[in-house]
C-alpha cells in the first residue's frame, strides 16, 4: 500500500477495538437465536469482509473490511466455545471448550507461517482470498455436521458492565489488560521485529513463526497444568517472569539466528503459558458469573491488541523496532503487581470468611 510498519499495524488497532465493542453487542442481541445459524451468519459475515480485502486493497475499504472480519470473527469464536459447551457430552462441557481453544492455537501454528509463504509467492493480497475459501469450508462442514442448538436468553449489557464494581473484578481485567498490551507491542510488528530488529534472515521468518506457533500450544499445556498442579498465582507469576527474561534476551540475540529461535519459543510459551492460569484467574473471581467474566475479558484483549497496536506504532516512529521488547516488559510487572495484589485481596477475604465461620 505504500505506508509505514506504524501506519499498518493501526489495522490492528481498528479490528481490535471492533472487535472488543462490537462483539458484546451482537452476542447480547442476537441471543435468542439458533447458534449453528448464527455462526454461519456470522461467517458469512466473515467471508465478505475478507472479499473485500482482496478485491478492494486500498487503505480506506481496506479499514471498513478489517471492521467486517473483526464483527464475523467475535461472534464465530464466542458461539464456537458456546456450541462446544452445549452439544458435549454431560460431564465433557470443559473437555470440549478446551477442543475447540486447541484448535484455535493449532489454527495459529499452521495459519501464521503458511500466510507469510502465501504473501510471499503469490502476493499479499491472495492470503485473504484464501482466508474466504477457509471459511467457506467451515460453513459446509458446519452445515453437515453441527446440529440445531437453540440460544440462550440474552444478557443485557448493563448485567454484564454492573460487575466492573467490584474491585477484584477490576484487578483481574487490568492483569489482562497489561500482560496483553506487553504482548502485543512485540507480536503485532513480529515480521519487521523480527527481519529489521534482529536481522533474521527472510528465509527463516517462516520457520521462526512456525516456531512460535508450536510454543503456543506447548505453553498452554504447561500453563494448564502448572495452574492445577502448582496454583494460579505461582504460575502467572512464574511465567511473566520467564516472558520479561525472554523477551530481553530477544532483543540482545540481533544476528544470531539460533538464539533468537530460542528466546522467541520461550517467549511464546510463557506468554500462552498464562493464558489458561489468567482464564482460569477470572472464572474464579465471581464463580456465579465465570460465563460474563470470560466475556469482558475477551473485550479486554482485543483491546490490549489495540494499545500494543498504537503504542507499538508510536515506538517504532520514536524509536526503534528492538526497542518493542523493552517497552512491552513494563506492561508485564505491571500485570505482575496487579496478580499478587489480586492474591492478597482473594487471601483477605478468604480469612474473613473464615473468622466469620468461626
Amino acid at each position: 500500500m505504500g505506508i509505514t510498519v506504524s501506519e499498518a499495524g493501526q489495522f490492528t488497532t481498528v479490528y481490535a477495538l471492533t472487535y472488543a465493542i462490537g462483539t458484546p453487542i451482537l452476542i447480547s442481541l442476537t441471543g435468542k437465536i439458533d447458534r449453528r445459524k448464527l455462526t454461519l451468519y456470522a461467517l458469512g459475515i466473515f467471508i465478505i469482509g475478507n472479499l473485500l480485502s482482496y478485491f478492494f486493497p486500498s487503505f480506506a475499504l481496506f479499514t471498513f473490511s478489517r471492521m467486517i472480519v473483526a464483527l464475523g470473527a467475535g461472534v464465530v469464536i464466542v458461539t464456537a466455545l458456546t456450541l462446544a459447551a452445549k452439544i458435549a457430552p454431560a460431564g465433557k462441557q470443559a473437555s470440549s471448550i478446551a477442543t475447540v481453544t486447541i484448535g484455535f492455537t493449532m489454527a495459529l501454528i499452521i495459519g501464521v507461517p503458511v500466510g507469510r509463504l502465501l504473501s510471499s509467492a503469490f502476493g499479499w493480497r491472495s492470503v485473504f482470498l484464501d482466508i474466504s475459501l477457509f471459511g467457506v469450508i467451515a460453513t459446509i462442514v458446519i452445515v453437515a455436521v453441527i446440529p440445531k442448538v437453540q440460544g440462550d436468553k440474552p444478557i443485557p449489557l448493563i448485567k454484564q458492565l454492573a460487575l466492573l464494581k467490584n474491585p477484584k473484578v477490576l484487578l483481574g481485567l487490568f492483569i489482562t489488560l497489561f500482560w496483553l498490551s506487553g504482548y502485543a507491542l512485540v507480536y503485532i510488528y513480529i515480521a519487521p521485529y523480527l527481519l529489521k530488529g534482529l536481522g533474521l534472515s527472510g528465509v527463516l521468518l517462516s520457520p521462526a513463526l512456525l516456531v512460535f506457533g508450536i510454543a503456543c500450544l506447548v505453553g498452554s499445556k504447561v500453563g494448564g497444568y502448572c495452574a492445577d498442579k502448582y496454583g494460579i498465582t505461582v504460575t502467572l507469576l512464574v511465567s511473566m517472569c520467564l516472558n520479561i527474561s525472554s523477551l530481553i534476551f530477544l532483543s540482545l540475540s540481533a544476528h544470531h539466528p539460533i538464539i533468537i529461535f530460542v528466546f522467541l519459543f520461550l517467549w511464546s510459551a510463557s506468554v500462552w503459558s498464562t493464558q489458561p492460569a489468567q482464564l482460569y484467574n477470572l472464572a474464579t473471581i465471581v464463580p456465579s458469573q465465570s460465563g460474563i467474566m470470560l466475556s469482558l475479558n475477551q473485550s479486554i484483549s482485543q483491546i490490549s491488541m489495540a494499545i500494543g497496536a498504537v503504542l507499538g506504532g508510536y515506538m517504532i516512529s520514536m524509536f526503534s523496532l528492538v526497542s518493542l521488547s523493552w517497552y512491552g516488559t513494563i506492561g508485564v510487572v505491571i500485570a505482575m503487581i496487579l496478580v499478587w495484589e489480586l492474591h492478597r485481596l482473594k487471601t483477605v477475604k478468604g480469612t474473613q470468611n473464615t473468622s466469620s465461620a468461626i
